[in-house]
């Protein structure tokens, strides 16, 4: 067990030590590949045959997941169709620990002429792949954490270090914002931890919103055409006074009875009421609501205007609870 253990240790060590490496590599190419990236006027394409293939296509997905468009091409299929995907326009990466894999070697003359800049990942930088690109970002990997030295995997895990901080790097040089990351994974745990209370309040039709001095009976009127539990109350300049809810209603029939539907909306509804900001994270919304145990909350712009209504079941239905 305990050989088992070492070389479980000393496979780590070897991988540990390729990416620690990598860091006195970030210099004056790996600028120049970020800013080509930054500049490219159309799709990051990745490319890779076998495992680093797989990494291209890990990187690819990075890339678009953070507001860089990217796709994967496999090189044997370019060389059958595929390279109509690459224009001029685009930029290539290609990953390669040799710099020789064969099918990636027979796109470079096609690749220069059509004039597609392109950057090479590889640990052989007097490579074919390295005397074709624009830009060689050295991985440096001389040894595989493979006891054989075959299979791939310091030279994997350096390439997906590498194009990594690649992506990350641009998605700082581009000022990509969590609210940017969010609505690029709406159907994800965490991009609906970034929605904002905007992206899922009520607003127009499905949001009731009355004047003040409107009778209690056709405010209650707006509320069931809107299919809402409370109308918010505004003043002359469209100001929040106060909101009107379903359990404001109950309390008022209890203690008056129906004498009250002519009475004015102000007069049985909860003046100044807790608000929220519409940029605020609709996740922070929820647990203010949750604290005040209320079901509804208004939500206004920097003026104290009434922009929209949030309902717990608005968050309920987005799935930020």
């Amino acid at each position: 067990m305990k050989n088992i253990r070492k070389i479980g240790r000393e496979i780590i060590g070897i991988e540990a030590r390729a990416i620690e490496r990598l860091r006195s590599k970030i210099g004056k190419d790996f600028e120049k590949a970020v800013r080509l990236m930054a500049l490219c006027r159309n799709r990051v394409i990745l490319t890779g045959m076998g495992k680093p293939g797989l990494i291209a296509r890990k990187l690819a997905a990075t890339l678009a997941s953070t507001g860089t468009p990217s796709l994967y091409l496999h090189p044997a299929e370019a060389v059958h169709g595929d390279l109509g995907m690459v224009t001029a326009r685009d930029l290539i990466i290609a990953i390669s620990q040799s710099g020789e894999t064969e099918e990636i070697v027979r796109l470079l003359p096609i690749l220069k002429k059509k004039g597609t800049p392109l950057i090479a990942m590889t640990s052989m930088p007097k490579s074919t792949l390295a005397k074709y690109a624009d830009v060689v970002l050295d991985l440096g990997v001389t040894r595989e954490a493979c006891p054989l030295n075959l299979a791939p995997s310091a030279s994997t895990t350096a390439s997906l270090a590498m194009g990594d901080a690649l992506a990350l790097t641009l998605l700082k040089i581009k000022k990509f914002r969590p609210e940017d990351f969010a609505k690029l994974h709406p159907g994800g745990s965490l991009g609906k931890k970034l929605l904002r209370v905007e992206d899922i309040m009520r607003k127009g039709k499905a949001n009731p919103v009355v004047r003040t001095g409107t009778s209690v009976r056709r405010a209650l009127l707006r509320i069931t055409a809107a299919r809402a539990g409370s109308c918010t109350i505004v003043d002359r300049k469209g100001r929040l006074a106060g909101i009107f809810t379903d359990g404001d209603l109950r309390r008022h029939l209890r203690e008056k009875g129906e004498g009250i539907l002519n009475l004015a909306i102000e007069k049985v509804a909860t003046l100044k009421p807790r608000v929220i900001g519409k940029n605020r994270l609709a996740e922070e919304a929820f647990h203010v609501m949750e604290s005040l145990r209320i079901d509804e909350i208004p939500v206004v712009d920097d003026r104290s205007r009434v922009v929209g209504l949030l309902d717990v079941q608005d968050l309920m239905r987005a799935g930020v609870v």
